[in-house]
């Protein structure tokens, strides 16, 4: 029987647990954190359980572009209720939030699904150390049987182990977090009231999400953004709609702004920028990045390779520099996305315990940015079209054109859609639309299995729906097709 020991019950860890156990190792989870990890407790599934609060915010702010409009609401007449034309988008008088309510909602959230994860290990038969745990043993080990000491002083003996320890958030000298008024997403939570004005630094994934969900929730938002644009790593076109939605319902966003210093100041912020000048608010959200949580563990000791910023070097079948020991998840620096360290753990279990198994493929990986409207993508991206990396066909489809977008009255976003010339196989595809993490799943499908625009095209799509809007794309990349460019119904 295989012995395995686990370093974190994060995605990559919980996941490969459960693969592990059901091919009859013995398997022992090692976490500190708590089972779940960053990703139930702290970062993902509380980030999106405020997000959902903040959908129906802006939710009911569209509602009387729909016909719907409050009981007594003076703009029932003059129809000045217009989400382009006030500063928050639901006005305070009509509707609130219950700051208290909310985040006792989402910690409740965390702590019930790292429970049932929990449970289900337990009823799996694996065991559960909760407390640190470091590699020990001669530096020149090149094979098992490993050795893994716990903070409680017990040693664990294993012939597989699997690093899973994530990644914390990025700290920059003079913008260091006091957790009250100077936070990174990890103190969010805690807050006993919506920030007046919340300064956000950074506006990649996280710093776009938190701007867009507390600007919802009633907050006056700046972003400062050291790049031209932001989103500056996605899709621009993508990341132009998400910049224009963000500007229009009163975002102050500042591109090419770097922080030098963030500073408390009475009961707000002040920001300094490099180029002199300054941002005050009453809070400072610092989103610039993690850092891999791989120091004290001994994996240097050992002979695991680590690369320059710290992460455990792997490769497509989650292996380190050392013969029976693996590493998933953020602490890999490969993708940082919870689906990307589940597979990562399970393919290092299948692969250490002899299954047949498939290198992981990144260019499969669909991903999804949860502003609002959402980005998701998946596969070939448009820099690596225009670049020449990789040749292919692109057609983009407005939503503006979609009927059920019409009717639910979006008018921001698209679906973008690439394949290769002369075959039509898709490569990958861009969605920007309310719930765009829900449709992106049939691209990700003919990417995964190697469908073609054609075979797309001739799918049936509901009408009308936004889905109909990916069949378009693939009929508009499908010239032979008498009504391509059309949206006919189903």
């Amino acid at each position: 029987m295989t012995r395995i020991v686990i370093l974190g019950g994060g995605p990559g860890g919980y996941e490969a647990a459960l693969v592990a156990a059901s091919l009859g190792a013995t398997v022992t989870v090692i976490d500190s954190d708590g089972i779940g990890g960053a990703c139930v407790l702290t970062d993902c599934v509380p980030s999106k359980t405020l997000i959902a609060t903040s959908e129906t915010m802006t939710n009911f702010a569209m509602a009387p572009a729909l016909g719907v409009r409050p009981h007594g609401d003076p703009g029932a007449e003059t129809g000045s209720w217009e989400l382009t034309s006030r500063p928050h988008l639901t006005p305070p008088e009509v509707v609130t939030v219950d700051p208290e309510q909310v985040n006792e909602r989402v910690r409740t959230l965390a702590r019930a699904q790292s429970a049932d994860i929990e449970r289900r290990l337990e009823r799996e038969g694996v065991e559960v150390v909760h407390g640190t745990g470091r590699l020990v043993g001669p530096p020149d080990r090149l094979v098992g049987p490993h050795a893994v000491e716990s903070s409680d002083g017990e040693t664990f003996v294993s012939d597989v182990v699997l690093v899973a320890t994530g990644a914390s958030a990025r700290e920059i000298s003079g913008c260091e977090p006091d957790g009250e008024r100077i936070l990174t997403w990890r103190h969010l939570y805690e807050l006993k009231e919506i920030p007046e004005h919340l300064v956000v630094v950074g506006s990649g994934v996280t710093g776009a999400e938190f701007a867009s969900a507390y600007r919802a929730l009633g907050a006056e938002v700046t972003l400062v953004s050291s790049r031209e644009c932001v989103l500056p790593a996605e899709d621009p076109d993508a990341a132009q709609v998400i910049e224009d939605v963000f500007v229009r319902r009163g975002i102050q966003v500042l591109n090419r702004s770097r922080a030098a210093s963030v500073h408390r100041i009475g009961d707000g912020v002040l920001v300094e920028l490099t180029d002199g000048r300054t941002v005050t608010g009453s809070h400072a959200l610092m989103a610039v990045g993690s850092v891999p949580r791989t120091t004290g563990l001994g994996l240097s000791e050992v002979g695991v390779r680590l690369g320059s910023g710290g992460h455990v070097v792997v490769d497509r079948m989650s292996r380190t520099s050392v013969p029976g020991m693996y590493a998933a998840g953020d602490c890999t620096g490969v993708l940082p996305l919870a689906s990307v360290a589940a597979m990562q753990g399970r393919i290092a279990m299948w692969h250490a315990l002899g299954e047949a198994v498939t290198p992981l493929r990144l260019g499969t990986v669909s991903s999804n940015i949860f502003t609002e409207p959402e980005i998701a993508t998946v596969g070939v991206t448009q820099r690596m079209k225009d670049s020449g990396v990789i040749a292919a066909e692109v057609t983009t489809v407005p939503l503006m054109r979609n009927p059920r977008a019409k009717m639910m009255g979006i008018a921001d976003g698209f679906v973008k859609l690439f394949c290769r010339p002369g075959s039509g196989s898709v490569l990958g595809g861009v969605i920007v639309a309310p719930r765009a993490s829900e449709l992106i799943l049939s691209i990700s499908l003919a990417v995964e299995n190697g469908l073609t625009v054609d075979q797309v095209a001739r799918t049936f799509s509901i009408y009308p729906s936004l889905s109909g809007s990916i069949t378009e794309a693939a009929r508009v990349l499908r010239p032979r097709d008498l009504f391509a460019g059309f949206e006919t119904p189903a």
